[in-house]
């Protein structure tokens, strides 16, 4: 989750077998000296403004904790949409995601040290008691060994660091007598029976009550971990044992890394994405530095900067030139095949790799550091947030935003690293883009989609943990923080370990086993610091030199695929044929696919089979390039069936007191108003009678001029549509009849007509989940005037404010982003000609790669499959699962019901048509205390505005 540690600029600076007490001290040399490198083509930015930025990430702190404590506390995370706990057990599964929570008060023990760097002093000291008094360990709940370790363990251990220093100061903390750390050796001890492998790689799972295996600990059967997983260990169980001295949680954290070093693809240096813990065989052998791999480099570096070991840092070399060579295409950093590394693995990226900018300062290498970090800005620029994941061509592929921190970390170092001020500005942005976008009465709120603004009622504890950490200490001087951060290296988590470990409990043999298995070239190996003439020869607007090619890159849209020939090219050959250029009916294109050992087979409905047989093919290059060929159609041909479809909705909450803060993510309809080429409808909501819209409106005048709200089930969508519009509304949101459903958890509907023609329908239709339809519902039953917008994407809160006195954040608006363009569809006129049915031989290893793929550590939810009698389409932007071999029949007469995957079920409805009394349960926050936290989030923004002028 995070990258480089404790503000050190670049590589630690350890001369070959120096005294491990230098490991701080040189350390922290390297920063002051690039550091002293000023500006880089901004203007700098005055200490007054610095000032406020800061002020404000306290405010944004302040809200996203205090809502925590308020209305979530002892819960392990805060919903923020419906103000409550989220309590595993308690709320529909969202998969792997949940393996983070075990009923620890999780995001109370992340956000610790949080509170210490933000010098919340006082509240730290009364937090570390409440973990004291109310965490237990010892719940019968399985959790993710990862994410226990750097959350939790990470959590308490950067909390004793900096009990201890503030006890040391005298003032705080004077009572503290190492009870977090008893609380982590206990933790520690309870991850231990994971590691009982052959291999040494730790189980992903474990019971903290009852361990592996036992019947009762329901875990232990698992054959396969994350690489990332296994190898994200040491910082926390080293600090664990220098702490306490016990030796055990080091040894095996140890084990663990030396094992995955041995596994490495030794002709490439490259790791695969998720192993076997028995075996060591590679399961899927997708190298790259984002999700399920990220870690694991970050914690090489740091394990030498932390422990003094040269043995990770001769190892972490060896892997940073293979990631340059194959994984780094600037500014892109695209998987790869291990056994292929030439051979790019999938045509996009994940958002974790934005940590690797920051991981690429802390090595020392500045200049692809800026390159990546800047096309990730401008991602950002045109999406508002990072999207999961985005597309060579920088269009979204999955469109969820969990708050995530990397980039701002990567800002944070770079800043450090280069002294530029446009950093300050970078870091500006996010500010503005989580209170304009991501800020909801009760904290901030994951964004379910960027391209339409919608939420998901979801705040992750890493959002605390250190997102506030890296936007403070990006804008604070040294004198703004009371202890010095250059004496401790963050975590993955961003906790704080001191570098005075690596004098402390050295019991640990230092055997150098990296060159037992490769022969190491030490001019890769960074023993110095760099010296920062090399890294800005002479020139202040260095960094900015580097930016400047990449301003555009973007909206310019690389081409796809972007795959490296070298050896073609040394030969004068011509580049490989792309997918998107390919026509079937041109006879040299015909002989090249010959040539790759790509059959071409016409098919009796026109169109075309692709098969390849790498065996066919005139050579090994030819068939790499008919590899990639194949999937570069795959891809083409799943991302026209997606374009195809249409995107989600947004229905948001404009009135009183929510004021465009709350939106709602609504599958479209094939019917009615298209919102994506008709201006928004607006207008206060009325709930239909009879409330399934089957029948003739019995409340005309109770929908007049409304947007009516009607129940599914018992008749088609289209049915409704229409009962609604000739009592006179003027739109309609469809909720869902399944009690507790949620697009958090299920794939959105595309509601589909009920096969007549459905012209007539003429006002917009949205289909909303049961979570969502009753965040609608509980808002009449609190306010009998509730009104919202129905749109393609959330709109601009000035334009829906219109004058009233709310916050600056909330009507500062950028018309630049607010108006930009989504990203346009590639649509290659050459390309409708082949409807591809793409086959593969054995040998085609990318037919079915996206699914399959992890999302690690935040696994998406598996898609399921409703059944109505409505006739609908589902349709979910973040499904990568198309197949693009599939046909898409029309829905039938009798009602159809589609998920992602297409597949039809039928279901008859036989229940009495129920009342829109729909709730969240015992746990709800009233609506009148939501209004109290708005009034007093309004007042203390006010109080800002006053300031300002």
């Amino acid at each position: 989750m995070s990258t480089a540690g404790g503000g050190r600029g670049c590589g630690s600076s350890v001369p070959p077998r120096a005294p491990w007490s230098l490991v701080a001290a040189t350390a922290a040399l390297c920063l002051v000296s690039a550091t002293s490198v000023g500006t880089a083509g901004a203007a700098p930015m005055s200490r007054e403004e610095k000032q406020k930025l800061g002020n404000q990430v306290l405010e944004m702190f302040d809200h996203a904790y205090g809502n925590y404590m308020e209305h979530a506390y002892p819960a392990d995370e805060l919903m923020p949409l419906t103000c409550r706990g989220r309590v595993r057990g308690q709320e529909p599964s969202r998969g792997d995601v949940d393996d983070a929570l075990g009923k620890f008060s999780l995001t109370l023990i992340d956000s610790l040290d949080t509170l210490v760097v933000l010098n919340k002093t006082k509240e730290f000291e009364d937090a570390v008691r409440k973990v004291l008094r109310d965490v237990n360990l010892d719940n019968d709940v399985v959790v993710s060994v990862f994410e226990t370790n750097i959350r939790v363990l990470g959590g308490l251990l950067g909390g004793h660091s900096l009990a201890i220093m503030l006890k040391e100061k005298g003032e705080y903390m004077q009572w503290y007598n190492d009870e977090l750390l008893q609380m982590a050796k206990q933790l520690g001890y309870k991850l231990l029976p994971a590691f009982n492998t052959t291999s040494g790689l730790p189980y992903p799972r474990i019971n903290l009550k009852f361990g592996i295996r036992k019947p009762e600990a329901r875990t232990g059967t698992e054959t396969d971990t994350c690489t990332a997983c296994a190898g994200t260990l040491i910082l926390e169980f080293a600090a664990l044992s220098r702490f306490t001295g016990a030796t055990i949680f080091e040894e095996y954290a140890r084990k663990a890394l030396d094992f995955l070093w041995e596994k490495r693809q030794r002709s490439s240096n490259l790791v695969g994405v998720t192993i076997n813990i028995h075996t060591g065989d590679w399961v899927r052998k997708d190298s790259g530095v984002g999700a399920g791999i990220d870690s694991y480099y970050e914690y090489l570096l740091k394990a030498y900067v932390l422990l003094g070991d040269d043995s990770f840092l001769e190892r972490f070399n060896t892997h940073y030139d293979a990631i340059m060579r194959y994984i780094s295409q600037p500014p892109l950093l695209l998987d790869v095949h291990i056994h292929k590394p030439m051979l790019n693995a999938r045509t996009w990226m994940d958002a974790l790799l934005a940590f690797f900018p920051g991981l690429q300062v802390l090595k020392g290498d500045i200049r692809p550091a800026i390159e990546t970090h800047e096309m990730l800005y401008q991602v950002i620029k045109k999406h508002n947030f990072l999207p999961e994941a985005f597309t060579t061509d920088f269009r979204v592929h999955w469109a969820q935003h969990p708050l995530r921190p990397e980039f701002a970390e990567s800002t944070y170092f770079l800043y450090k690293a280069t002294g530029d001020p446009y950093y300050l500005e970078v870091g500006k942005t996010l500010i503005e883009n989580l209170n304009k976008y991501a800020r909801v009465p009760c904290g901030f709120a994951a964004m379910k989609d960027v391209r339409t603004g919608s939420h998901e009622d979801r705040m992750d504890s890493f959002f605390l943990a250190e997102m506030f950490k890296y936007l403070y200490l990006l804008f604070a001087d040294k004198e703004d923080i009371i202890f010095d951060i250059e004496d401790y290296i963050f975590t993955t988590e961003a906790h704080l370990l001191p570098l005075w470990l690596s004098t402390t409990n050295q019991s640990i043999s230092r055997k150098n086993t990296t060159s037992e298995y490769t022969e190491l070239d030490d001019s890769n190996f960074d023993w110095t610091c760099p010296n920062t003439q090399i890294l800005f020869p002479n020139d202040p607007l260095y960094a900015q030199s580097i930016r400047e090619p990449l301003k555009n890159v973007v909206d310019k849209s690389c081409p796809r695929g972007i795959i490296r020939v070298e050896e073609s090219f040394r030969s004068g050959a011509k580049p490989p044929l792309r997918a998107r250029d390919f026509m079937a009916t041109n006879p040299e294109h015909l002989e090249i696919l010959k040539k790759m050992g790509v059959s071409l087979i016409h098919l009796k409905d026109g169109r075309v089979q692709l098969v390849q047989h790498a065996i066919q093919a005139a050579s090994s290059i030819d068939a790499e390039d008919g590899l990639r060929f194949m999937q570069e159609m795959i891809e083409l041909s799943s991302q026209q069936q997606k374009e195809q479809q249409l995107p989600p909705r947004a229905v948001q909450i404009v009135s009183h007191p929510f004021f465009g803060r709350v939106v709602l993510t609504a599958g479209p309809a094939q019917f009615g108003l298209d919102l994506s080429k008709h201006k928004e409808t607006r207008g206060f909501v009325a709930s239909s009678r009879p409330y399934n819209g089957c029948s003739e409106l019995t409340n005309p005048e109770a929908v007049m001029g409304k947007i009516a709200l009607i129940q599914r089930g018992q008749c088609m969508f289209a049915e409704k549509a229409r009962n609604i519009q000739n009592a006179g509304a003027i739109g309609g949101i469809v909720i869902d009849d399944n009690e507790g459903s949620s697009s958090d958890t299920a794939p959105l509907f595309q509601m589909a007509g009920d096969g007549k023609d459905t012209d007539d329908i003429k006002i917009p239709m949205l289909f909303l989940f049961s979570k969502e339809g009753s965040i609608i519902l509980d808002a009449i039953r609190e306010y009998e005037e509730v009104e919202v917008l129905l749109s393609d994407k959330a709109k601009d809160r000035a334009a829906i404010i219109k004058g009233k006195m709310i916050p600056s954040y909330l009507i500062n608006s950028n018309p630049e982003m607010e108006n930009e363009e989504q990203p346009s569809s590639e649509n290659d006129s050459q390309n409708q000609s082949v409807d591809p049915v793409i086959s593969g031989s054995q040998e085609v290893e990318l037919v079915d790669q996206e699914s399959s793929e992890e999302r690690s550590p935040d696994s998406q939810p598996e898609s399921l499959s409703p059944a109505d009698t409505d006739s609908a389409a589902s349709v979910s932007p973040s499904e990568q699962n198309s197949n693009p071999m599939e046909n898409h029949e029309p829905p039938s007469l009798d009602g159809e019901c589609t998920d992602l995957d297409n597949q039809v079920q039928e279901q008859s409805e036989t229940e009495d048509e129920p009342t829109p009394n729909v709730s969240w349960g015992k746990k709800v926050q009233p609506m009148d205390s939501i209004l109290a936290d708005w009034n007093e989030d309004i007042e203390a923004f006010e109080m800002m505005e006053k300031d300002e002028l």
